[in-house]
């Protein structure tokens, strides 16, 4: 199963989705992140958080979602938006994935960023366990 989570900037709850599900729960399929305005740069404090719980942070980038409706992009199996707005500018997919919306305040300060790693956690789990 291929999994994507989306939000705008692609810059903290996207790409804490992905890492989150592509460490701990890949024996369920591999996880992708984009977003619908994607800012170019993965937040400091995103990195920060998942250093903090053992994740290796060297090869995240902030990724648009033109990468995943080109014709030669992955299928996309799960659609996950983790915000309001991009739940909102969520294009039709190829193929039809099923779509959750998980909606997350936008994270702000670092407890911020851990209340927001650790619902995704719990939610992935729900989810997958």
């Amino acid at each position: 199963m291929n999994v994507l989570f989306l939000c705008t900037g692609n810059s903290a709850r996207s790409i804490l989705g992905e890492v989150i599900f592509n460490d701990l729960f890949s024996a369920y399929g591999l996880a992708y992140s984009a977003g619908s305005k994607p800012v170019g740069q993965v937040n400091p404090v995103a990195l920060t958080v998942l250093q903090k719980h053992g994740h290796d942070i060297a090869k995240l980038r902030s990724k648009g979602i033109d990468e995943f409706t080109a014709e030669d992009a992955p299928a996309i199996d799960l659609v996950i938006s983790v915000c309001d707005s991009a739940a909102n500018d969520c294009p039709v997919w190829p193929g039809k994935p099923k779509r959750l919306h998980w909606p997350l305040p936008d994270p702000k300060t670092e407890k911020d960023f851990e209340q927001t790693y650790q619902a995704l956690l719990e939610d992935i789990s729900a989810l997958f366990k």
